[in-house]
């Protein structure tokens, strides 16, 4: 996928990076796997505002997205590849053998009219989901499960990818995205590939006005707030002195925030670059 560049015949248009969406294949997703969203605008069960910088935005529809792949040793169609509003990627749906439909993350190179499968025994082919046990070291992954039969939850994001790196006992280490090497249970399954909408991260908005039709309010600077509304504010004039903090105190440059006792730290081979 790529970006395009719009001529400026609009102020909103002059710094507006879009993307190409030349690989989608419909507008109208499968009825059978929408649910409606209620939103909240960030009020509470009283009505109270408890999540600041929320509200109004287009209306949306949740997608069921199939991040299991257990439906093992059936194979499925690729009928379309489809824009979803609740995530960064692509998603695509596909047809199994016995009629079922399910919706999954869109990899990079996926076609329609592809087929895809999952089990322990196909071919590491893009689409295809396998247990991490079975895919050859060196490979390319996403959609990764942390606890069998869970569902995946690493590497979903828009262009998002990890690899395989080795594989000692009951567990493989990957390496990923922000560079992390860490350990996964060989029994958790991965689709092979990584995740469409790799430019993704050169689009720009534009204007204030996209940010609005995606449900963000403006967010006022903690420097432009008064000293009871946030530690960073007050002070004659535009002064913005001491280290950038969040409302609550927390540093916001280098603190470390994970738990020195967290689970999983056992798990990690090696932490993301600075």
């Amino acid at each position: 996928m790529a970006v395009k560049k719009l001529r400026p015949i609009t102020p909103g248009q002059r710094h507006r990076v879009a993307p190409d969406l030349s690989e989608i294949t419909t507008n109208k997703p499968e009825k059978s796997l929408v649910v409606t969203l209620k939103r909240s605008g960030g009020r509470n069960n009283q009505g109270r505002m408890t999540i600041r910088y929320k509200g109004g935005g287009h209306k949306r529809k949740i997608r069921l997205i199939d991040f299991k792949r257990r439906k093992f040793d059936i194979p499925a169609t690729v009928k379309t590849i489809e824009y979803d509003p609740n995530r960064s990627a692509f998603i695509s749906l596909i047809e199994y053998q016995d009629g079922e439909k399910a919706y999954i993350l869109a990899p990079v190179g996926i076609k329609v009219g592809q087929e895809v499968i999952s089990g322990e025994s196909v071919a590491p082919e893009v689409g295809n989901a396998l247990p991490l046990s079975v895919i050859p070291l060196g490979t390319i992954v996403h959609n990764i499960e942390l606890t069998p039969g869970k569902g995946g939850q690493m590497a979903r994001g828009a262009g998002a990818y990890a690899q395989l790196l080795a594989r000692e006992g009951k567990y493989v280490t990957v390496k990923l995205p922000s560079g992390e090497m860490r350990m996964v249970l060989s029994a958790c399954m991965a689709t092979v590939g990584s995740v469409s909408n790799t430019d993704h991260m050169n689009v720009s908005y534009g204007k204030a006005g996209r940010k609005r039709w995606l449900g963000r309010r403006p967010r006022t600077r903690g420097v432009a707030m008064n000293p009871v509304d946030h530690p960073m504010g007050g002070g004659e004039g535009r002064s913005s002195g001491g280290h950038p903090r969040s409302r609550n105190g927390v540093i916001a440059k280098g603190y470390k925030t994970r738990h020195p006792k967290k689970y999983s730290n056992r798990l990690i081979v090696s932490r993301k670059k600075k």
